[in-house]
């Protein structure tokens, strides 16, 4: 009976730390996920300034009125060719449509 119980709390104790060692992966995860997402939304601060508020009448689009959905619509339009640009369509061509999806999620507007 004392072999049952000490191969029960060993596989608790097993278990525990596997949940636990779980949750840290996860948390380590999704702060790497922010992190990346974060990354992608700031490459387009050399341009449309952080957060694409920009500077007024600074020659550049600010973007921070946006909704996520009109910036994707943007990017992909720049990506495929069907809008024009000076630097733009070059930019988006070098993403995926995951990352312009991310971008897009990251500066626009949230209604």
């Amino acid at each position: 009976m004392q072999e049952i119980v000490r191969k029960l709390g060993l596989g608790l104790l097993t278990f525990l730390g596997l949940a636990q060692w779980s949750m840290m992966a996860s948390a380590q995860n999704a702060d790497a996920t922010k992190l990346y997402n974060s990354s992608l939304a700031a490459t387009c601060a050399n341009c449309h300034g952080t957060n694409g508020k920009g500077v007024p009448e600074g020659g550049m689009p600010l973007i921070n009125g946006y909704t996520s959905a009109q910036l994707l619509e943007s990017l992909k339009a720049y990506k495929s060719g069907a809008r024009e640009g000076t630097i733009m369509p070059q930019l988006a061509k070098g993403y995926t449509d995951e990352q312009l999806q991310i971008i897009a999620n990251q500066l626009g507007k949230k209604q």
